[in-house]
Order: C-alpha cells, then sequence, then structure tokens
C-alpha cells in the first residue's frame, strides 16, 4: 500500500482554517465531501464523534489520525491537513496537533483500514519525515514526501 495511492494531491489542505478540534474534523471531512469520496457528510460526522468519544485519536509529536469505520464511506479514504499553529486534540502528550490525518472505511472492511492507520504511524516516527510535512511550502513537497513512505 502506497500513501500517495490514497492521498493525491487534491486530498490535502496546506493551511486548515479551524481551531477546535471539531472544526478541524468538519474541514477534513467537508474535503471529503467535495471529493465525493463519503455517500452522507452526517453519518460520517457523527461515526467519526462517536470514535472520538471513545477515544481520542491525537497521537503525539503533533499529529492527529481521526478515523472511523461508517456507512458513509464508499470506499477506505483518506483527506490530510495541516495547522501550523496547532490545535487541541487531546493528544496523549498533550501538546497541540498540527498535522492531521482523516481516515474512513467501509464498516465492513478492516485490514486496509488498519494498514493504512500503521503506515501513516510508522512513518511519521520519523522526526526529520514529520519536520519536512510541517516545513513544506507546497502541496507538490508535502505529496513527494509521501511518496517515501514505505
Amino acid at each position: 500500500m502506497k500513501l500517495t495511492e490514497l492521498l493525491p494531491e487534491d486530498h490535502i489542505i496546506l493551511n486548515l482554517h479551524g481551531t477546535s478540534k471539531l472544526e478541524i474534523i468538519e474541514e477534513l471531512l467537508g474535503l471529503m465531501d467535495k471529493l465525493g469520496l463519503i455517500i452522507d457528510y452526517d453519518t460520517a460526522l457523527h461515526d467519526i464523534l462517536v470514535r472520538e468519544s471513545s477515544q481520542s485519536t491525537g497521537l503525539e509529536n503533533g499529529i492527529a489520525i481521526p478515523h472511523a469505520k461508517t456507512e458513509a464511506a464508499k470506499k477506505l479514504s483518506m483527506v490530510f491537513g495541516i495547522k501550523s499553529e496547532g490545535v487541541d486534540f487531546k493528544t496523549i502528550d498533550d501538546k497541540p496537533a498540527t498535522l492531521f490525518f482523516l481516515v474512513l472505511s467501509p464498516v465492513d472492511t478492516s485490514g486496509p483500514h488498519i494498514q493504512a492507520l500503521a503506515l501513516i504511524t510508522r512513518n511519521l516516527k520519523d522526526y526529520d519525515k514529520r519536520e519536512k510535512i510541517k516545513n513544506a511550502r507546497s502541496i507538490a513537497e508535502i505529496y513527494k514526501i509521501f511518496g517515501s513512505f514505505n
């Protein structure tokens, strides 16, 4: 599984506008809706928020990966955004999140969903990759970095 297959350039937002956890999720989900990746925005949002209420998907080192299995997902889909100022996402290390991956899958799939989450977390353990993404000045630059994920 290559990250760039799941995250083409039009799935990336360089400067998220949201200032809260909910606003970031809504903004990323709005992109999924605009791209035709989901069937029903409200159902997808509900399922993401239910998942978030059971356990925050804010990790550490500025990373948040809100994700859910939902009837609203047509297939495994992902979007990404950066918020350089950071947002409180109830992360493990209590630091603001700056890198956001929203991952949705149909309810009847598990393998690809878990593989996608593992691909992201495994690669973002690398400090240099995180910093390159944070400092990227264009979507094309971020996409190129994602191409190095293995």
